[in-house]
């Protein structure tokens, strides 16, 4: 008998945003996690822009903005000298900024949001062997009790570096491992460097970095996750296999941080209030595969890579992002027979980027080399990530300047609607569950358009059974007939973001990006794309 239809080891973000976006469409899942307690360390810090869009449409966002600091740049000391200050500022049309956050805060959030759908992590309950055939997937779950079986229709492995799930798949997961140890801690620092920024100071030799300290700001008064070389004193020996993460039986003490700090800070500082601490070694990897039949993995379990640029947690929090709607349109007997192979159609490529890029920016420094600092940026804030090469997206059009197919759908301001005061963000019209058919009208569409955009709905919501929300978008001096909800772009960003005129259509999946883009639809154009993703 089936115990539950989605299975998923490993109560990290990852494994939480796969719970939350799944319950949140009605899907019935089991979260399990070996450890009896949350983790209480700061491993990642830092949220992208894209993360708090993703978080926005998952209904945690406020949360998560009330609790972080943002991260507004970084500066970069050489041998006691600033060399660099970069500001992290983005462009307008980007709706959020860099913050920070400590993991275990983060997941604290996630928590309470699954709770609210109504499930719970089980904790202390750990996975240790699984089999799968047609009928599903057949796991053995042991805790203080025992091991007792269960049967599941998918199971999803987020169970981190050493994951149970990929070993028990036989994936690959090549890659290697850092020389360096580094040591990290959550501390207070009473110096006088602005607030939010990021304070990278290096000692090298003959251009050669032979001493490093890193600070993060956290929330908090002069609060910071800083990490260093580790000392000798504390290194410990290689053990083979896979080694990432936290490691050693003596964590750092205060004094161990005091002495990189007397060393290498900018300016004189003391350290106190040293709430966690551990040594921590840095692997690159990556898997053969995202999924084998029913069974996959996301975040850490799929790659492992150096903490550059705040890359690791958003990548894994994406992948299930990706994952969660694919998976819930299965279950629920609506999803094309290949569906589920877009996840890693679509993820192993971006994970792949995002291992090769940390090696080289934990080597030389982000955007080391490179001219266009918008372009830097935005690839940081993982605004950049294409699918355009995937099964489930639409052949680009013409290009008209306007986003294409694969690419995150942009966001737009100063729209409006009937009985709703104040302008209005295109992101606050999106479900974030169900796909989303944007249709543009403006004065030059023609007398034929209000047929048109009667058989582009209707050829939508045929082809998605209904799982699709709709909308008119006008121009601001138009006034098409339509019984659909209509939105005017009083403001003409839309049309600017777009690039939108005469009767234009568009798709945005439920995980914010572009599956079909048009400037001239016809009904059987939307027919074809959804032809992709549902039966």
């Amino acid at each position: 008998m089936l115990d539950t239809e989605v299975l998923i080891a490993g109560a990290g973000p990852v494994g939480l945003t796969a719970a939350i976006e799944l319950a949140r469409r009605g899907v019935t899942c089991r979260i399990i996690d070996a450890a009896a307690e949350p983790p209480r360390c700061a491993k990642a810090v830092g949220i992208q822009p894209r993360t708090l869009e993703i978080f926005e449409g998952m209904g945690v966002l406020r949360q998560v903005l009330d609790s972080s600091i943002e991260l507004r740049g970084q500066i970069v000391y050489v041998n006691g000298v600033e060399v660099e200050r970069v500001a992290l500022t983005l462009p307008d049309d980007i709706p959020y900024r860099f913050v920070g956050l400590p993991q275990y805060e983060t997941e604290r959030i996630l928590r309470k949001r699954l709770v609210a759908t109504g499930a719970r992590v089980e904790r202390g309950v750990a996975l240790t062997h699984f089999e799968q055939d047609d009928s599903g997937v057949h796991a053995v779950l042991t805790d203080e009790k025992g091991e007792r079986r269960v049967q599941a229709e998918y199971l999803i492995g987020c169970d981190g570096a050493h994951s149970i799930v990929r070993k028990g798949l036989g994936l690959s997961f090549e890659g290697a491992a850092f020389a360096e140890q580094y040591m990290l801690g959550d501390v207070e620092l009473d110096w006088s460097m602005p607030r939010g920024y990021g304070i990278r100071s290096m000692h090298r030799t003959d251009g050669v970095t032979d001493d490093l300290l890193v600070c993060i700001p956290l929330p908090g008064a002069n609060r910071y996750r800083v990490s260093m070389l580790v000392p000798e004193e504390l290194a410990t020996a290689p053990l083979g296999g896979v080694e990432h993460g936290f490691e050693g039986s003596h964590p750092p003490e205060l004094h161990h941080i005091q002495a990189v700090l007397d060393r290498l800070a900018p300016e004189p500082v003391s350290a106190s209030s040293l709430r966690w601490s551990s040594v921590f070694r840095i692997s690159h990897r990556i898997v053969d595969s995202y999924s084998r039949a029913r069974v996959f993995v996301a975040g850490d379990a799929a790659h492992i890579h150096p903490p550059t640029g705040a890359q690791g947690m958003n990548t894994g929090i994406q992948d299930a992002h990706n994952l969660a709607w694919k998976l819930a349109l299965t279950l629920a007997g609506i999803g094309a027979p290949d569906l589920l192979a877009s996840y890693d159609a679509e993820r192993r490529p971006v994970g792949a980027d995002v291992v090769g890029r940390t090696v080289r920016s934990a080597r030389e420094g982000i955007g080391a080399g490179e001219t266009d600092a918008d372009f830097v940026v935005r690839r940081e804030a993982q605004l950049l990530i294409d699918y355009s090469a995937g099964p489930i997206v639409s052949n680009a059009p013409a290009d008209t300047g306007g986003p294409l197919p694969g690419q995150r759908a942009p966001d737009a301001a100063g729209l409006t609607r009937d009985a709703v005061a104040f302008p209005i963000r295109l992101f606050s019209l999106l479900g974030r569950t169900d796909h989303t058919v944007l249709i543009y009208v403006d004065d030059t569409a023609g007398p034929e358009s209000s047929a048109l955009v009667a058989a582009l709905t209707d050829a939508a919501r045929r082809a998605a059974h209904g799982r699709v929300d709709v909308y008119l978008i006008a121009a601001d001096d138009a006034e098409p007939a339509s019984a659909l909800p209509m939105i005017h772009d009083r403001d003409g960003d839309f049309a600017r973001t777009y690039r939108a005129k005469g009767l234009c259509a568009y798709v945005i999946r439920p995980d914010g990006y572009l599956g079909f883009t048009e400037h001239a639809p016809a009904p059987e154009d939307l027919t074809k794309h959804f032809a992709s993703i549902f039966r």
